[in-house]
C-alpha cells in the first residue's frame, strides 16, 4: 500500500506526480528544485541560495512524512553544470553528519525543469 505525501511548506507538484510517497517504512520523494513555496518564485541569486532552497524544500517533504535527514539512505543530485559540484556539495553537506550520511550519487545533465541548477531527490526509511 502506498501512502501520497504532500505539504504546503514545499512547492506543489508541477506535473503528473506527488512530492513524496511512502511505502511501507519507505519515503521515495520526487526531485525538489528551488521554489519557494510560498510565492512561487525560482530562487536563482546564488547557487548556494538555489542548493538552499532545494533542502529547505526537501526538509518539508521529509517532516511531512515525520522524519529527518537523518532518515535519508540514498540521495540523487542532478546539476546542470558540474563546475558548481563544490558549491552544491558543502550546502548539501551543511545537512548531513558525516559519519551517517546517505549512499549519493551527482549527475550532470543537459537541462532541468524551469532551466534550474540544481535538483535533489532522497529515498528515506522509518
Amino acid at each position: 500500500m502506498k501512502k501520497i505525501i504532500t505539504t504546503l511548506k514545499a512547492p506543489a507538484p508541477i506535473g503528473p506526480y506527488n512530492q513524496a510517497v511512502l511505502s511501507g517504512n519507505t519515503l521515495y520523494s520526487s526531485g525538489q528544485i528551488a521554489i519557494n513555496p510560498e510565492n512561487g518564485e525560482l530562487v536563482l541569486d546564488s547557487i548556494e541560495a538555489e542548493t538552499k532552497q532545494v533542502m529547505q524544500n526537501m526538509k518539508a517533504v521529509l517532516a511531512a512524512a515525520e522524519m529527518t535527514f537523518e532518515n535519508v539512505i540514498k540521495s540523487s543530485i542532478f546539476i546542470s553544470d558540474m563546475n558548481n559540484f563544490s558549491k552544491i556539495n558543502a550546502v548539501y553537506g551543511a545537512y548531513f553528519n558525516d559519519e551517517t550520511a546517505p549512499a549519493r550519487e551527482t549527475v550532470e545533465v543537459a537541462n532541468l525543469p524551469k532551466f534550474v541548477n540544481v535538483e535533489i531527490s532522497m529515498i528515506a526509511v522509518k
